[in-house]
């Protein structure tokens, strides 16, 4: 990367861009997680009592979480429905951003962009409290479905995880859209004609070709959709019901309610090395290294 910024650029500027570059990450990203991973380690305690003999490193906020069977059962909860949120995103994506790709024409594909943007355009938790509206016991959807005859009383959809699933693929969806498209679209579409010309149906075509070649756009996707699922406050907390937690509430609770930030930073590490877990099995899953999702 240096000697490519180098032969661009020139060496001051090259220069300039890798120090900005370097004081960005230690900045904003190593010394903030530095200060939560030491947070996490220490008890909470009076500000007298800092750096006094008490104030000693300890397991006793992460021995708290694993003592917690709720906490614990919240947390291995909220990893089964990210899991879930990203299969179900991939599933939507996959077919818009192969028609987005190789199907639609360049002004459909660009109508079509612009119409999954522009939603976009309006902040997330007003996009979220639309959902809310639509999904109310008393809202469109059921008024819609309560007209036509489908069903004979109106529907809970907020009593569970349904509201949260739903709000989550629409929150993300263009996370894993992006990705795949950038992915597909290099594809050389002779292969894909090829392939037909010798008989292979649309499934095995799709298998053979198409989806080996977007291993790094559905990896990426994928990356993306679990962190910010498994990440989000918002759409658990306006579409979920009262018996429908999310891990993150959790640590907002801590941070914020609670005012044990040592115990919400514990917290917030384990949900951090769950990302970096689940970062790491998604590139052996797909044989990917961090050069191609960077592509």
């Amino acid at each position: 990367m240096w000697r490519q910024l180098h032969n661009r650029f020139g060496l001051p500027l090259t220069m300039a861009i890798v120090s900005l570059m370097g004081i960005w990450l230690i900045v904003m990203v190593l010394l903030p997680q530095w200060q939560m991973i030491d947070y996490s380690f220490h008890p909470a305690l009076l500000p007298a009592e800092r750096g006094g003999a008490k104030d000693v490193w300890s397991l006793t906020n992460y021995a708290t979480f694993f003592r917690n069977e709720i906490h614990l059962a919240i947390f291995f909860k909220t990893i089964w429905s990210s899991v879930l949120v990203t299969t179900l995103t991939l599933l939507v994506s996959y077919p818009l951003a192969y028609y987005l790709a190789k199907v639609a024409t360049p002004g459909q594909a660009a109508l079509c962009l612009l119409l999954l943007i522009i939603p976009f355009w309006i902040n997330e938790i007003l996009r979220t409290f639309a959902w809310y509206i639509i999904f109310a016991f008393r809202g469109p959807l059921n008024e819609l479905l309560l007209a036509v005859g489908l069903i004979d009383r109106p529907i809970r959809f907020l009593n569970g995880d349904t509201g949260v699933l739903v709000g989550m693929v629409y929150a993300y969806i263009l996370f894993m859209v992006f990705p795949l498209y950038n992915a597909i679209e290099s594809l050389d579409t002779n292969q894909i004609r090829a392939a037909r010309d010798l008989g292979a149906g649309w499934g095995r075509t799709h298998r053979r070709i198409v989806i080996p070649h977007a291993k790094p756009g559905i990896a990426t996707g994928c990356i993306m959709t679990f962190m910010l699922a498994a990440g989000s406050y918002a759409v658990p907390a306006l579409l979920g019901s009262p018996g429908s937690r999310w891990f993150t509430q959790i640590i907002y609770n801590w941070f914020f309610e609670g005012g044990d930030w040592n115990q919400g930073a514990a917290y917030a590490f384990l949900l951090l090395v769950l990302c970096i877990v689940f970062v790491t099995v998604i590139m052996r899953i797909f044989k990917v290294g961090l050069g191609d999702i960077a592509k």
